[in-house]
């Protein structure tokens, strides 16, 4: 066997604690919390056309760019919901996922020696593929309870090198929604700093308490130097079908199409074909898909209140960010503590410091002091309820 080193940034990684956690739950017959993916199948009509599209065919190579169907679908979806004007020949790409979108994206836009700007805790794919692009990630970090932009920091961070800044809203883990202001404090840095940002907006559709997803891309000055990224995944309940989009201006959009075909090339035409029927639902389903959401959770969220748990806000997404403080044994960390209760309890959740780039390979700093634990509530109610039924026999022994 040859003896020459690997891919110095892949030999860094391991197995990530959502695999450990998932294996952990398994091994324990716990409920898990931990992973982002409803246990529920999403609607039966879109799967019926994804099915009728598998039958009736074609099954080959579709085009690398996307089924102009869903092109079209996505770029009437932009106009519809945000108001943008999309030229879906030029400026729209199908993708196997949004992380494969955001992959293609930042090997598209960095080059060795670039800086890229990314807000922490953050969707763990970010760094590993900055940094496969040979560029040098900064870290800006958001701290709870309200999880504000911290504007002084985020503008040391930026400079003559900065070519790209990643931008998660509504922002997994933390469930924030990032407000207009803020939006307009990134986009100025943006323009100033001649930077493009990477938006990746999957959970668009996931938003609560009259919150509102504004795109980056909508504010002035922002459609010429903006990627959006948006997945079927998350807005039709259907995460294993790996559909994403990307939307963003047509020089970007050729490049990022460069990065595609050779990471995927294309993806399944009949989910393409399925997930464009998807997009024309009407407003209604949108709506309903919210506020069921918000239904669970306020449920998880309500029930954790009342065990003891410190509850921090959630305007979007599938997570609830929990303080395990009045649970925590001396020097036990946040791993530690997801470790006891999957074992203890029968209920899996994820540590924040695995959203800190710290606890990264190839990250620095401290990490996040915050006794703060992610639990997921895109899940059935009773499994819900079961779920915090073990952990109030559990925790509080009775």
């Amino acid at each position: 066997m040859p003896s020459h080193s690997l891919n110095r940034v892949l030999s860094r990684y391991g197995t990530t604690i959502f695999t450990t956690m998932s294996a952990l739950a398994m091994a324990h017959q716990a409920i898990n919390l931990g992973q982002g993916f409803p246990d529920q199948d999403g609607p039966e009509d879109i799967r019926e056309v994804a099915a009728r599209a598998l039958m009736d065919g074609p099954n080959q190579y579709p085009p690398s760019q996307g089924l102009p169907e869903l092109r079209q679908a996505v770029a009437a979806h932009n106009a519809r919901f945000y108001g943008l004007e999309i030229d879906w020949q030029k400026q729209v790409l199908v993708t196997s996922g949004a992380t494969e979108a955001v992959a293609s994206s930042l090997i598209s836009l960095l080059n060795p020696g670039d800086e890229a700007v990314l807000f922490e805790p953050m969707y763990d794919c970010y760094l590993p593929i900055a940094q496969l692009s040979g560029a040098t990630a900064r870290s800006v970090r958001l701290r709870p309870p309200d999880w504000a932009l911290p504007r002084e920091e985020l503008a040391a961070a930026c400079n003559e090198r900065t070519r790209v800044i990643v931008l998660n809203s509504p922002m997994n883990p933390t469930g924030k929604v990032f407000s207009r202001d803020e939006l307009q404090f990134i986009a100025d840095l943006a323009i100033r700093h001649n930077a493009w940002v990477v938006c990746d907006e999957v959970y668009e559709h996931l938003t609560f308490d009259d919150a509102q997803h504004i795109p980056l891309m909508t504010l002035p000055g922002m459609a010429e130097r903006c990627v959006r990224i948006g997945s079927a995944g998350k807005s039709f309940s259907l995460t294993g079908w790996k559909v994403g989009y990307v939307t963003a201006p047509p020089r970007l959009a050729e490049m990022i199409m460069k990065a595609h075909q050779f990471l995927t090339f294309t993806t399944a035409p009949n989910l393409q074909k399925a997930v464009a029927y998807g997009l024309a639902k009407d407003d209604a389903y949108f709506t309903q898909l919210a506020a069921d959401m918000q239904a669970k959770r306020d449920l998880l969220s309500d029930g954790l209140r009342r065990i003891g748990f410190g509850i921090l806000p959630c305007l979007g997404t599938y997570f609830i960010a929990a303080d395990y403080s009045a649970f925590s044994r001396p020097d036990e960390d946040d791993t530690a503590f997801c470790k006891r209760i999957t074992t203890g309890a029968g209920v899996a959740a994820v540590p924040f410091s695995a959203f800190s780039m710290a606890a990264m390979p190839g990250g620095t700093g401290p990490l996040p002091p915050e006794k703060l634990i992610r639990f997921c509530f895109c899940k059935q109610d009773t499994v819900l309820n079961e779920a915090l039924a073990r952990l109030r026999r559990y925790l509080l022994k009775g």
